[in-house]
């Protein structure tokens, strides 16, 4: 199954490493962490006879990386996510908005 993953939350102590290693420790049983401190991550995934794994950390404050949504092993969606949040963000309710942004400050 190809999926694509984006995990805003940092790791936490019921999952040390993140939801990729969880995910990932499904298919190869390979160190695979992101330095202390580091927020959440987001990641492409492709099934296929060698399964891959496109996996880019998540700062808070940082643009969301565009990845690849994939439909078969030769071909792909892009998706970019930073775009598609900033258009989802412009039309969304002001009255909503401040909530959220006094929520976050």
């Amino acid at each position: 199954m190809n999926l694509l993953v984006v995990d805003l939350f940092p790791p936490t102590p019921r999952d040390p490493y993140g939801i990729h290693k969880a995910i990932w420790d499904e298919f190869a049983d390979q160190p695979d962490e992101f330095p202390a401190g580091q927020g959440g991550t987001a990641a492409a995934y492709m099934a296929g006879d060698t399964p891959t794994a496109y996996v880019e950390p998540l700062e808070a404050g940082a643009e969301l990386p565009s990845l690849p949504l994939f439909l078969s092993e030769e071909r792909y969606v892009p998706a970019p996510l930073e775009t598609t949040y900033q258009q989802a963000w412009s039309v969304y309710p002001e009255i909503l908005r401040r909530l959220v942004e006094s929520d976050a400050g």
